[in-house]
């Protein structure tokens, strides 16, 4: 983005946002190479999202099989101006499995989980079959509205660059068929 003061504000309008949502919708890849849809809740990291998942459950399985992975974090519906629109950022990610017993990195992981999503954390973590994901961003995109879109380039939630998606939305060149329905 050329205009800096610009891309701080977007990049700080993108912070607030991950800081209200608790969940995120996670894309996984099963062994057949199918995609499989699910939510977490999620904790923010440094430069990353954690999340503390089963191995009872898909997602979790399928992150220790394949470590791609998609996230979106999306406002609720019941919050949104339209429907059409609502605000919204998706990384392609790259999933870590944090050992028990990393030390200093799974407790960092397990804090920022804890400070986000309270005291079942502490619960869950003592159990053997959960395991904290590192979830590091490749890539995302930003929207915020029609014409509001915005690529995340770089390994970070913010990115190292912010760039506003121009082209997109044209009118169609023929008649519209909405009088034919």
């Amino acid at each position: 983005m050329k205009n800096k003061a610009l891309e701080d504000r977007i990049a700080d309008e993108l912070r607030d946002f991950l800081q209200s949502r608790r969940t995120l919708h996670l894309s996984t890849i099963d062994e057949n190479n199918h995609p499989y849809a699910s939510y977490a809740p999620f904790a923010i990291g440094e430069d990353c999202l954690y999340v503390l998942l089963s191995d009872i459950a898909v997602h979790g399985v399928n992150l220790k099989n394949n470590a791609k992975a998609a996230v979106l974090i999306v406002e609720d519906e019941s919050e949104a101006q339209t429907i059409f629109a609502r605000i919204r950022v998706n990384y392609q990610v790259t999933a870590k499995c944090i050992a028990f017993d990393a030390g200093e990195e799974y407790d960092c992981a397990i804090d920022c989980l804890y400070k986000k999503q309270g005291e079942r954390i502490h619960n869950l973590c003592q159990l053997t079959d959960f395991n904290v994901f590192k979830l590091t961003p490749l890539r995302g995109r930003y929207v915020k509205d029609f014409g509001r879109a915005y690529t995340i380039a770089g390994s970070s939630l913010i990115g190292e660059s912010i760039e506003h998606l121009r082209d997109g939305h044209r009118p169609r060149e023929v008649a519209s068929r909405s009088s034919l329905l």
